[in-house]
């Protein structure tokens, strides 16, 4: 199993990623400092987590990786800091710099269902909750839930993520 290896640019994506990191089994821990006595700390399934605003906070992250942790830096991933952090993850495995995985659900790559991307869609195009949910002859309150489990099955906390993750999806 490979750990999982992140640059993501804002905190909310780092919490997208660490939500769905701990859905799957991940443990979650702040900073890049792995203190086990051990070499080799991948049999723990622990994902460090942490803002990345000098080389010796990279450095640390780093040596968390290759010592088997997975890892999720905060740091601008297109800046010149960023892409060394990023050339340097990418010798120990993949690296990942979009919160949102591609996931197998449908054949379209989203990780929702249709009904959750017609309503998705239709708030993309700037409709509020009810009119989508009337739109798609649906009660407000199974609109809300849809849009719920679409928030979930996206690992975001606020409608708004969901509708940019799904507009991020749609313009690929």
């Amino acid at each position: 199993m490979t750990a999982p290896l992140y640059v993501v640019s804002s905190g909310a994506e780092a919490t997208t990623v660490l939500r769905r990191l701990a859905r799957d089994g991940w443990q979650t821990r702040s900073g890049f400092a792995v203190t086990d006595t051990g070499w080799d700390v991948s049999a723990g399934k622990t994902v460090r987590y942490g803002r990345v605003t000098d080389t010796d906070t990279a450095a640390l992250a780093v040596l968390a990786a290759a010592r088997g942790a997975g890892v999720v830096c905060v740091c601008d991933p297109s800046s010149p800091h960023g892409l060394s952090l990023s050339a340097d993850l990418a010798r120990i495995g993949p690296v990942g710099t979009d919160p949102v995985p591609d996931n197998d659900s449908g054949g379209d790559g989203l990780a929702v269902t249709q009904e959750q991307a017609a309503l998705l869609a239709r708030l993309a195009d700037g409709e509020t909750i009810a009119a989508a949910a009337e739109a798609e002859y649906l009660s407000l309150r199974t609109a809300n839930r849809r849009i719920a489990s679409a928030r979930k099955s996206l690992g975001v906390s606020t409608t708004r993520e969901a509708v940019l993750a799904f507009m991020k999806h749609q313009a690929r």
